[in-house]
């Protein structure tokens, strides 16, 4: 059977049932773009650990579809398990003789680097936010202090804050796609991991910014736009003009995440419990990816107590 057989079979047999419709969508773009042009009209029996290693080094010279450079480690690395994936299930339904995926080495994928607003931007950037005539600009402040991500906070209704316990449910996402018609929109889903749905405490200061927005609310979403649904793109880009319009070095809107994780290191608080209100697996997560914030935190700590002496 030729790969481009299976990988179809696979993604419409396999993935589409069991998988939610943003991994559906992200195979299928990966597997009509990149593995059935290069590898589909191969024999499964011919796909080599050899065959596969070259596919990937020619990837990482040359695989932007765009600009002919190459592809980051990361992007290889996404690429290279779902080859992993759809030969495994080929193996284990008795479609191959062998599974040798496991001799292809995989890239050294770079450490992503994890960086925030500091104080000071973090307090130019709420002050802006907060005397923006849009009202949806308040999310930035709301992201910046329960560390949501952005297609969290878009898709989070009135509905999901209990004002009474001050209280926030993350119940679903939301991201900018396609429809079964192939139409550009706005879908909504579940959060992004099952640790992702959870229950983050609102801090007190937060509530009266929401109480008012609650007051001249004119949708069910928190973050709207005269009433309409706001996109995943067009908020980051507003976010961005905003930066540009402040001063601030351009940054991802994920850093808002990242430094409410910070600020909450620095105040003391325990990986498990920011664990649970990002939305981590676990507290190893947590660690790893904080882990020069909790150095500094620890220095700090280690300066109070050198004063004592």
């Amino acid at each position: 059977m030729q790969y481009q057989e299976w990988l179809r079979e696979w993604l419409d047999i396999y993935i589409k049932p069991s998988s939610k419709n943003r991994t559906f969508c992200r195979y299928e773009e990966i597997i009509c773009r990149r593995l059935i042009p290069q590898l589909g009209e191969y024999e499964m029996e011919a796909l080599s650990p050899l065959r596969i290693q070259h596919y990937m080094t020619e990837l990482l010279r040359s695989g932007n579809l765009k600009t002919g450079k190459g592809l980051s480690a990361n992007s290889v690395d996404g690429i290279l398990s779902v080859i992993r994936s759809s030969l495994k299930a080929a193996y284990e339904l008795g479609l191959t003789a062998d599974y040798t995926m496991n001799k292809v080495k995989r890239p050294k994928s770079a450490e992503r680097q994890v960086s925030c607003f500091s104080v000071a931007e973090q307090k130019i950037l709420e002050r802006a936010a907060m005397t923006d005539k849009r009202d949806k600009m308040k999310g930035i402040v709301l992201c910046l202090y329960t560390g949501l991500r952005i297609g969290e906070l878009l898709a989070l209704e009135w509905d999901d804050i209990d004002f009474d316990r001050a209280e926030l449910f993350v119940e679903k996402s939301c991201y900018d796609g396609r429809d079964e018609k192939g139409v550009f929109c706005r879908i909504i889903d579940t959060p992004k991991t099952a640790s992702s749905r959870r229950v983050i405490p609102l801090p007190g200061s937060i509530l009266p910014v929401l109480r008012d927005m609650r007051e001249s609310r004119v949708s069910s979403y928190v973050i709207s736009d005269a009433g309409g649904t706001v996109s995943v793109r067009s908020y980051q880009r507003s976010f961005e003009l905003l930066l540009k319009k402040l001063g601030i070095p351009k940054r991802k809107f994920h850093t808002l995440r990242h430094t409410f994780a910070t600020r909450a290191i620095e105040c003391g608080m325990d990986a498990k419990t920011l664990s649970e209100i990002l939305g981590h697996k676990s507290p190893a997560i947590t660690l790893n990816r904080y882990v020069h914030s909790l150095m500094e935190h620890k220095k700090e700590m280690m300066d109070r107590i050198g004063e004592l002496f």
